[in-house]
């Protein structure tokens, strides 16, 4: 049986103790505008998101500059179709001055920052950077030695999970456990984008916990937050979600991107769905203890006289619970009252002959 425990990455800790980490992704969406990218740090922070997440790469350590077959995006519903994979990292990449700078004026916002590295060079300029964990892309999940890396530098590790097979999983974990490295959260993660609903398989959550060990949590490319929401049901400690400013404004990823006022959204409601895990619990919590008393029970619905047989044409369940409760009605038919019984009296055992 899994048994969770938290893990700590910079001043805050992460587990099912703890409300859901949200991680606003910036991505691409900056359009390669330095200071689109500090707004958007801004407004990750105001939302209420507790870290922001760059991608570090450039275009010549992510592909090949060729216009080859397999080097263009030829999917038709694919929202890059046509772009050659050099070219669209050229325009999505993070710029590598721009990072001490950014993730700077998060940590002065109160927020981590870190980031994806897509290469071993990265991890070593991150780590120069301090950054407080990595994270590793679910396209990268088999990129053994990137994983190696990363796991190496004695931090928490991250990983979407994406595609993978279970046993590629198991090969990603054992190589970063085998690195050193045993804080792992690993993201339920649909490699599409935009991802459907019904392709997200949340309750593969649970079982990739149960299987390795690992808390586990989701990075969603679904529109909206109702996925992720429904994620921390099922245990996920971890949301990651692509941020943008503006849908209409541009940006790479901008069509699966949550602008800001669902963002703040996002971070509001994910911790109203942990706070309401709560535990197994049956007959009312203490905060419904006076709600009780608006149960119904039996009442006097006219004036009984002593001696009196008491039945429907006197009797009546209503609100409040002050009487006896419903269960005993049949039990009460026939009855004589004991004494004089006025209209809107509560019915106990004192009040019937016995």
């Amino acid at each position: 049986m899994y048994t969770a425990s938290d893990i700590v990455i910079g001043d805050r800790k992460i587990g099912p103790e703890q409300p859901p980490f949200i991680i606003a992704e910036l991505s691409g969406n900056h359009s390669q505008s330095l200071e689109t990218a500090k707004a958007m740090v801004k407004a990750a922070a105001e939302c209420g998101a507790h870290a922001i997440k760059l991608q570090t790469y450039t275009a010549d350590s992510m592909t090949l500059d060729v216009q080859e077959k397999g080097f263009v995006i030829e999917e038709k519903d694919s929202l890059w179709h046509g772009a050659s994979l050099y070219s669209l990292y050229e325009k999505a990449s993070t710029p590598y001055e721009w990072h001490a700078e950014l993730f700077s004026l998060a940590n002065s916002l109160g927020m981590l920052a870190f980031s994806s590295p897509f290469d071993e060079h990265a991890v070593d300029f991150l780590d120069h950077l301090n950054v407080p964990c990595f994270k590793i892309a679910s396209f990268e999940l088999t990129d053994i030695p990137l994983i190696r890396k990363a796991a190496s530098k004695g931090k928490p590790l991250i990983m979407s999970t994406g595609m993978a097979t279970l046993s590629e999983i198991e090969l990603a974990v054992g190589t970063a456990r085998a690195a050193g490295c045993n804080d792992i959260i690993l993201l339920k993660c649909t490699s599409t984008y935009p991802a459907e609903a019904g392709n997200t398989n949340l309750v593969t959550i649970p079982h990739l916990r149960s299987a390795f060990g690992c808390q586990v949590g989701l990075s969603d490319h679904t529109g909206g937050i109702g996925a992720a929401v429904a994620s921390v049901a099922l245990g996920a400690t971890v949301i990651e979600k692509h941020f943008v400013l503006d849908r209409d404004g541009g940006g790479v990823d901008a069509a699966f991107s949550l602008e800001p006022f669902e963002l703040s959204a996002l971070v509001l409601e994910s911790k109203r769905a942990w706070q309401a895990l709560g535990e197994v619990r049956y007959g009312g919590s203490p905060a419904e203890d006076k709600s009780k008393q608006y149960r119904r029970s039996i009442y006097a619905c006219k004036d009984i006289q002593p001696g009196e047989p008491l039945g429907p044409d006197n009797l009546k369940i209503v609100r409040p619970a002050f009487g006896l409760a419903p269960k005993y009605w049949d039990a009460v038919q026939g009855k004589q009252a004991e004494r004089f019984i006025a209209k809107g009296t509560a019915l106990s055992w004192e009040l019937i002959a016995q």
